[in-house]
C-alpha cells in the first residue's frame, strides 16, 4: 500500500518588519506614497567609479513611510521606511553602509 499524499498545509505568515533605508536620491523618494512597492538596487560606493555591478537586494517591498517636504539631507539622500522581511532588513542595512541604494516603482 502506497502512503497518500498529504494536502498542502497552511503556509506560515511571513513576519514583516520596519526598516528605515537611506535612498540617495531624494526626489526619487518624493515620488513615492505609503502603499507602493519598489524593487531597492545598491550600487557600492567606490571613490575610483569601479566598485562592482549594481545589484537588487530586495524585491516588492511595500513602502510604509516616506518623509515630510523638507526632511531630506545636505547630500541629497533621503529616509523611507520599508515594510519586509526581518532577513530583507538585515540585507538592506548591510547594503545601506556599503552602496547607495535606489529603487524602482513595482
Amino acid at each position: 500500500m502506497t502512503p497518500r499524499a498529504r494536502p498542502p498545509g497552511p503556509v506560515a505568515a511571513v513576519r514583516l518588519v520596519s526598516a528605515p533605508v537611506r535612498i540617495a536620491d531624494a526626489e526619487t523618494v518624493r515620488l513615492l506614497r505609503a502603499g507602493d512597492r519598489v524593487d531597492v538596487i545598491a550600487a557600492p560606493n567606490s571613490p575610483m567609479g569601479g566598485g562592482g555591478e549594481a545589484r537588487v537586494v530586495a524585491t516588492g517591498a511595500r513602502v510604509a513611510e516616506v518623509p515630510r517636504s523638507g526632511e531630506t539631507r545636505s547630500d541629497g539622500g533621503a529616509l523611507v521606511v520599508l515594510s519586509v522581511p526581518r532577513s530583507t532588513a538585515a540585507v538592506l542595512a548591510g547594503a545601506g553602509v556599503t552602496s547607495q541604494l535606489a529603487v524602482t516603482l513595482c
